[in-house]
C-alpha cells in the first residue's frame, strides 16, 4: 500500500506518533489513502485527528494557522509539509463553498461530512490499517465514483463537487453511479456561482490529467456542466465541416480526437489551445448549396482563426488563467492555420515564424490538427526541416544593421527608421548580401546626411 520507506511516508508518519504519544488519535485521511491503495504516486499526505488545533499547535515548533477556523493547521517539519485537520462535522453552507459552523467530533462522523466514498477511507500508520466508516473501499474496487449520503446535499454544499466528480471519473477510469449522477445533472446550474478561478483549475486538471479528456469532456456536456462554464465548447457539437478537410466529423469529434492525443506529460498551454483552437467555426460558419455536390451544403468559415483568438482570450481570462498563458493561447489560435502558406511564405516570413517564440506550441498543435483531419503532414513535415537547418545558428540571428547604424547614417528616429530596419532585416535573412559591409554599403544616405 503505502510504501513505508518514502521520505514522505516517514515524516507523515512521525507526526501522526507524536500525536498518538500526546493521547490522540491520528490517521492519514482522503486521496492519499485512496491513491495509496490504486498504487498511484502520492503527492501528499492529508492528516486527520482528535487532537484541538490548539493541541497541535502546541505540540510542534513550527506551524502556520491558515485554517484554523475550520480545524485546519499546517505542520511543517524539517523534509515536508502537512495539512493537520481535526476530526469535524460541518454545519450549513450558505455560500456553496465553506461550512457556516463546525464542530469537532469523531473519525467516523468526519468521514460522514466528506465528498465521495472513496475519499472518506482513514489509514492508521500505526498498524497499517484501514478504517472504512462509508464503503469506501467496495467503491474503490468497482471503479465507482459514490456521494457520501444524499449527493445533491453534497453538492449544494459545495458547488465545485459537481466538477470533481467528473475529474475523479476521468483521472481514475471510474464510472459515476447512477443516483450520483441524477443529482449532478439535476444541480448543473450551481456551477455558475463558483469562481471563475476555481472552475478554470479544476477544468485544467481534468484536460490534463484524465486518462482520454475526450469521455470527460462529452461527460460535461451532457451532464450540463460544460453549458455552465464553457457554452463556445459545446457549440462544437453539431457544427458540421467540409468531409474533403475533416473526415472525421464535426469540431466536436476533431476537438476530442486531438485532445486524446495529447502527448504525455501534457502541457497545459497546448491542451488549451487543441480546446479552443477551432472556437472562432460556430460563429463564424457559413453554410450554403454546393452545385457541384449536388445542392449539399458547403461550409466555410471566414477569419475564425482571429475571431477564435478574441474568444480564447476571453475565455481564458474568465476562468482566471495567468497572462502568460492567455498570451501563448490565443497567440495559437490566432495563428493555428499559418502553416498551411508555409511553402509559399517569403524566406525572411518563413524564419521570422520559426523563430517566434510560440513556435513550438503552434508547430505541435499543427500536426496534431493535421493528424486528425486530412491525415496530410506535409507542412508539418516542411517546417520541421526548415526549422532543424538551423541547427547549427539561430532561426532568427542577430541583425547586422541597428538603428544607431542608420541614425550615423542620417537617418532619424522614428517610423521611417523602423520601416527601413525591417526591411534590411529581411534582405538579412533572404540571403541577399553576403555580409553585415555588404548589407550597410546598400543603405542610401538619410535626409540628415543631405
Amino acid at each position: 500500500m503505502f510504501d513505508l520507506s518514502s521520505p514522505l511516508y516517514c515524516a507523515a508518519t512521525a507526526v501522526a506518533a507524536r500525536l498518538r504519544e500526546a493521547g490522540w488519535q491520528t490517521l492519514f485521511a482522503g486521496g492519499c489513502v485512496r491513491d495509496a491503495l490504486l498504487g498511484r504516486p502520492l503527492k501528499d499526505i492529508d492528516i486527520a485527528t482528535a487532537a484541538p488545533p490548539e493541541t497541535v499547535e502546541a505540540l510542534f515548533p513550527r506551524t502556520f494557522a491558515v485554517g484554523k477556523a475550520f480545524g485546519v493547521i499546517i505542520v511543517q517539519t524539517e523534509s515536508a509539509t502537512f495539512e493537520v485537520a481535526t476530526f469535524r462535522a460541518d454545519g450549513a453552507y450558505s455560500d456553496g463553498r465553506r461550512p457556516d459552523t463546525i464542530r469537532f467530533t469523531t473519525a467516523a462522523a468526519d468521514a460522514s461530512r466528506r465528498d465521495f466514498t472513496i475519499n472518506g477511507l482513514f489509514y492508521d500508520p500505526a498498524d497499517g490499517t484501514v478504517a472504512d466508516f462509508v464503503n469506501g473501499r467496495a467503491d474503490l474496487d468497482a471503479g465507482v465514483i459514490r456521494a457520501i449520503g444524499d449527493p445533491a446535499a453534497r453538492f449544494r454544499e459545495d458547488h465545485l463537487r459537481l466538477l470533481r466528480a467528473v475529474r475523479f471519473a476521468a483521472v481514475l477510469d471510474f464510472t459515476i453511479e447512477p443516483v450520483t449522477a441524477a443529482a449532478i445533472r439535476a444541480c448543473a446550474p450551481l456551477l455558475a456561482s463558483v469562481s471563475g478561478e476555481r472552475v478554470g483549475t479544476e477544468f485544467m486538471r481534468i484536460l490534463c490529467e484524465a486518462t482520454r479528456p475526450s469521455r470527460a469532456l462529452e461527460y460535461l456536456r451532457q451532464s450540463g456542466l460544460l453549458g455552465v462554464f464553457l457554452p463556445e465548447v459545446v457549440a462544437y457539437h453539431g457544427c458540421p465541416q467540409p468531409p474533403q478537410y475533416h473526415p472525421e466529423g464535426d469540431v466536436w469529434a476533431h476537438t476530442c480526437l486531438m485532445l486524446d492525443a495529447l502527448p504525455a506529460p501534457r502541457d497545459a498551454d497546448l491542451a488549451w489551445a487543441v480546446l479552443l483552437h477551432d472556437v472562432g467555426k460556430p460563429p463564424t460558419r457559413q453554410s450554403h448549396p454546393d452545385p457541384a455536390a449536388g445542392g449539399a451544403p458547403r461550409h466555410r468559415f471566414p477569419c475564425h482563426a482571429p475571431h477564435g483568438a478574441g474568444m480564447a482570450a476571453s475565455i481564458l481570462a474568465r476562468l482566471r488563467q495567468p497572462a502568460a498563458r492567455i498570451e501563448a493561447v490565443s497567440n495559437a489560435v490566432r495563428h493555428h492555420m499559418t502553416f498551411v502558406d508555409i511553402h509559399a511564405m517569403r524566406s525572411a516570413t518563413r524564419r521570422r515564424l520559426l523563430g517566434s517564440s510560440g513556435c513550438d506550441l503552434l508547430l505541435e498543435l499543427h500536426r496534431l490538427d493535421l493528424t486528425h483531419s486530412t491525415g496530410d503532414l506535409a507542412t508539418y513535415d516542411f517546417a520541421r526541416t526548415c526549422r532543424d537547418a538551423f541547427v547549427t545558428e539561430p532561426v532568427l540571428p542577430e541583425p547586422w544593421i541597428r538603428g544607431r547604424d542608420l541614425i550615423a547614417c542620417g537617418y532619424r528616429s522614428g517610423p521611417t527608421l523602423g520601416k527601413l530596419l525591417e526591411r534590411l532585416y529581411d534582405a538579412q535573412l533572404e540571403g541577399a548580401y553576403p555580409d553585415r559591409e555588404a548589407l550597410l554599403a546598400s543603405v542610401p544616405p538619410g535626409p540628415a546626411s543631405k
